[in-house]
């Protein structure tokens, strides 16, 4: 036989009994005990914690998350204030937004959790991580975060009327739903959104040193507040907080504008807050109108949603149209028409075009505004700048 064939023979035989050898040693001495599998794997299993615990058992260290959404209406359904039962009857609660808990508390936290935002976590046992590992998903996405929310309250045929029903596109575009709601008691806290946005009590401000700022603001806004030009907006009635939003965000450029980046690149936060402060407390400019316009407006104004930002009782409940329920949101009320129907026309470009002359982009109201015709805003312009903002 030749000698390369004898070579190949050996070779072969040399890798079957290695290979052979290996699996008589690397086999678990369970394999085969009771079918194809390890033996000792149906105890293993059985002796790690439950993929889900309930959610009693966030209790002991999530007491005041717990509370909020133990009397929330994502844990009680209620009908007249009264409670009609548990609108997860069964299964673990907690862990059908924040998936299985797994071996927390320990190495991995759940997501969506506020330690999620913390860089390191101390837990009992002394297991300590850090939470900002590059490459870890801790949090939902903004498409997750809408999925989850949309698994309930997307508008459909057939879905029960009195479950809050939304139309993503029309009502947050791609903005997280947590920006305004609780996710554990999801009725909207006026005072409290957007949650990102720091606003300062209106006590702390001056208003008599902010109209000392505001002269140098008069040329375009007027003395008071109430602009020379329809196509410059009213400050006057303006909220506080926004107002002072505003001119932070002009000030650090994350809002461009180079007339107003410029003027805000020189005041101090004292400033800031004491001009917003004494345009807040002026009375804005009310203009007639087109009835039949201002009629048409009324009832866009309705059917749009906008009064769910911009109408003091909020959506459901009656208030001043016009007037923001939250202190970050602007007031649209004594508003200049023209300015209005700019700013929304702004924001029907949208993304496309928010940084050429003329785009303007939100989530929100580009969202909106894309679906409103010329007439549309024609009419809303001429509503709101017909409503008295005090």
């Amino acid at each position: 036989m030749p000698k390369h064939i004898v070579r190949l023979l050996t070779v072969i035989a040399v890798i079957a009994v290695v290979a052979l050898t290996a699996r008589w040693f690397f086999r678990d001495s369970s394999f085969y005990r009771y079918g194809h599998y390890r033996g000792d794997a149906p105890a293993e299993i059985a002796s790690k914690l439950p993929k889900h615990q309930g959610s009693a058992s966030c209790q002991t260290c999530h007491k005041a998350i717990y509370g909020e959404w133990a009397a929330g209406i994502h844990r009680k359904a209620t009908k007249d204030n009264v409670i009609q039962g548990v609108v997860v009857k069964a299964g673990p609660g907690c862990e059908v937004c924040h998936t299985a808990a797994g071996n927390h508390p320990s190495k991995e936290p759940m997501p969506l959790s506020v330690e999620d935002q913390i860089t390191t976590i101390t837990h009992l046992k002394h297991h300590t991580h850090a939470s900002n590992i590059p490459g870890r998903k801790l949090m939902l996405t903004p498409d997750e975060m809408r999925g989850l929310c949309m698994n309930c309250h997307e508008k459909m045929p057939g879905r029960p009327s009195k479950q809050p029903q939304v139309v993503i596109e029309t009502h947050a575009g791609e903005e997280l739903c947590t920006t305004c709601h609780n996710p554990h008691s999801p009725k909207i806290d006026y005072n409290k959104v957007p949650r990102l946005v720091a606003m300062k009590k209106a006590g702390t401000a001056n208003p008599a040193a902010g109209g000392s700022v505001a002269k140098n603001c008069a040329t375009c806004h007027g003395a008071s507040g109430v602009s020379a030009s329809g196509a410059i907006p009213n400050l006057a009635g303006q909220k506080q907080a926004y107002l002072a939003n505003a001119l932070r965000a002009y000030k650090s450029k994350t809002r461009d504008n180079g007339i107003m980046s410029a003027m805000a690149a020189g005041l101090s936060e004292s400033d800031i807050d004491n001009v917003a402060a004494f345009y807040s407390r002026n009375s804005c400019k009310v203009t007639g109108g087109d009835k039949s316009k201002i009629a048409a407006g009324k009832a866009k104004f309705e059917s749009a949603g906008c009064a769910a930002c911009h109408a003091s009782g909020g959506l459901r409940k009656p208030g001043m149209a016009g007037i923001s329920a939250s202190q970050a949101w602007p007031n649209l009320a004594g508003q200049n028409a023209e300015y209005l129907s700019s700013a929304l026309k702004a924001y029907q470009q949208g993304a496309a075009k928010a940084t050429q002359e003329g785009g303007r982009y939100n989530p929100v109201m580009t969202g909106v505004a894309k679906h409103l015709s010329e007439t549309d805003i024609e009419n809303l312009a001429a509503f709101l700048a017909s409503t008295n903002c005090k």
